[in-house]
């Protein structure tokens, strides 16, 4: 027996203003959330961004293709009535950031780990206020418990939206200072992604690569971009 898949019953995907913000229509019924909620955005350009992902949908939904979309649900369903159990568990990554921990060996990759993390490091501890601890090798380090406050004072100034997006930016890296680099303005996704590799890449020169895991970097790296994407359709006024 064949798989059931939802499939197109709409001709168009519209956006119209509602009191709370704008509301994505298909034909004349209301677009809900999985969990049956209105999906309304509060910034018009996300909220066409959405139509523009049912509107281009063929005869067969495919909900891998909406990455903004499934954003959307989460900020409504997940984030916004959790939103500081999210900030907290993205503020968890303060305390083993990538960033902070080094290889101790061979010298070339200890080279390229400092010339690549090290500006992201002094911005964090000049713009963010955050100073954090390096170690090298194997052995844990804790960071300054003021260092983490501090870093999970900032992810209050999000919105639910914000912190949607920011979600992959930290937990795919691995480092809460690249995604917070990147909602900041101080770098793009594309540069946070290669600078959470600079290990994976080390290791690819030496040994060759490995399609199964360059597909799943290939997967991250797209996460990646669709939660800039989001962030700054989220921005816009």
């Amino acid at each position: 027996m064949s798989e059931w898949k939802a499939r197109r019953f709409w001709k168009t995907a519209q956006v119209r203003p509602v009191e709370t913000g704008f509301e994505i229509f298909l034909d004349d019924r209301p677009l809900r959330t999985p969990g049956k909620q209105p999906l309304v955005l509060p910034v018009e350009g996300l909220a066409r961004a959405v139509a523009q992902e049912w509107d281009a949908q063929q005869d067969v939904i495919d909900p891998n293709s909406m990455p903004l979309t499934r954003a959307a649900n989460s900020a409504i369903e997940k984030v916004t009535p959790q939103f500081a159990a999210v900030a907290d568990m993205l503020a968890e990554y303060g305390g083993t950031d990538l960033l902070s921990y080094r290889a101790d060996q061979p010298a070339e990759l200890v080279r390229r780990q400092a010339e690549a993390w090290d500006p992201l490091v002094d911005w964090a501890a000049r713009d963010l206020r955050a100073p954090l601890r390096i170690t090298h090798g194997v052995i844990p380090i804790a960071q300054d418990p003021q260092v983490l406050a501090c870093l999970r004072g900032h992810l209050d100034d999000l919105d639910p939206l914000g912190l949607t997006a920011l979600h992959d930016l930290v937990t795919l890296p691995g480092s809460l200072i690249l995604g917070l680099a990147v909602v900041r303005g101080r770098i793009d996704a594309t540069e946070a992604f290669r600078l959470s590799r600079i290990d994976e890449d080390f290791q690819i020169e030496r040994w060759g690569q490995d399609e199964e895991a360059q597909a799943a970097a290939e997967s991250r790296r797209t996460a990646m971009l669709n939660a800039e994407r989001l962030w700054r359709l989220s921005r816009l006024s």
